[in-house]
């Protein structure tokens, strides 16, 4: 039933992605028409003549286009994280992956300071090295959710108080060692750097440093994708998975991997930006259904335009002041959270 209406869902974000992309390029401190937006993006490049040309190419370009980057890529690793242990409230933000990245970066920061100068987030990629901070943020990724995984399951089974409580434990812990590493760095002006990997931000987009996101992006959609029949046979549990012929632990191993990997490069450059990957697949399921040849382009999609919107009331709400964009996806998806969570408690009281 939900195939028929997939095109008609995607056409509609394909519009919303573009409307939403329009609205970015066109409000803010400087508020410039759509019409001359789209007069100004259609010219090329090469148009750059004047100011608001130089706003909308060299300022506001690179910021959307990470957005849409980053909200789809958190929307995509949320949907597989969700598969992977079979809990609606998995999210790389609640499981500690997004913090885990998050001090690997800060910790590559600090330590390259030296070397490097003191770091502001995110441009302090160019001057360390294009790989290093990805490099540690995904080592943290992976590492985080290797570490709430385990804790969470126990006896062959896992359930959402425990996967919550191992994700708020670890969440904890790596903020505090953030901290720490804050406290002891030779540069107290990092604190902004910190402040920018802990509440998330894309003030700090640049055209150089777009390219390994997208791949990042491009390259493990594709592959979660073709990977869409294993993750539907995991909804059918374990033992089903099994019978059907998936060596489901190896399988969740690679597909940990390569989820961990998107989310450390993801943030690597926007921060630590919460319940994306927690509000946008569950959108995406009641649209489209839980297939994941579906459900993947759609919420990929859906979190592009989420991200995009929350980053435009970002930096408009309180102008000319800007509030952090991981600010703003918490306030809306904190409530979100709370319901998910009464939702799954009620239902798992009635299965025990």
């Amino acid at each position: 039933m939900s195939r028929p209406r997939t095109p008609a869902v995607v056409v509609l974000l394909v519009a919303g992605l573009l409307a939403s992309a329009v609205a970015g390029l066109a409000l803010g401190p400087v508020r410039i028409a759509p019409g001359q937006v789209l007069d100004i993006v259609l010219g090329g490049p090469g148009r750059r003549g004047g100011a608001f040309a130089s706003i909308v190419w060299d300022v506001r370009m690179p910021r959307v286009l990470l957005g849409a980057v980053v909200g789809a890529g958190l929307a995509v690793a949320g949907t597989v994280l969700q598969a992977l242990v079979r809990n609606p409230l998995a999210d790389p933000f609640l499981l500690g992956a997004s913090s885990g990245a998050s001090l690997g970066a800060v910790l590559v920061i600090v330590l390259g300071a030296g070397a490097a100068g003191t770091a502001g987030a995110p441009g302090a990629i160019g001057a360390i090295g294009a790989l290093g901070v990805p490099a540690a943020a995904f080592a943290g990724s992976m590492g985080a959710l290797v570490a709430v995984y385990a804790m969470a399951r126990r006896g062959g089974t896992m359930t959402t108080g425990r996967l919550i409580l191992a994700g708020v434990a670890v969440q904890y812990v790596l903020s505090a060692l953030t901290s720490l590493v804050l406290v002891l760095a030779a540069h107290p002006d990092q604190l902004r750097s910190v402040l920018f990997w802990t509440l998330g931000g894309l003030g700090g987009a640049r055209w150089d440093e777009l390219p390994l996101p997208a791949a990042a992006l491009l390259a493990g959609t594709a592959l979660l994708i073709a990977l869409a029949r294993p993750l539907d046979l995991l909804l059918a549990g374990e033992e089903g998975a099994r019978t059907l012929g998936l060596d489901t632990g190896r399988f969740r191993a690679a597909v940990f991997v390569l989820t961990s990997l998107v989310i450390g490069v993801l943030v690597a450059y926007s921060g630590a930006i919460g319940f994306v990957g927690l509000m946008v697949p569950h959108a995406a399921r009641m649209v489209v259904g839980a297939g994941h040849r579906a459900l993947l382009p759609v919420a990929a999609l859906g979190g592009a335009v989420f991200l995009t919107l929350a980053d435009l009331v970002a930096r408009t709400a309180a102008a000319p002041e800007e509030i952090p964009v991981g600010v703003v996806t918490a306030l809306v998806g904190g409530p979100f959270f709370l319901w998910m969570l009464r939702r799954s408690t009620r239902v798992e009281g009635v299965a025990g």
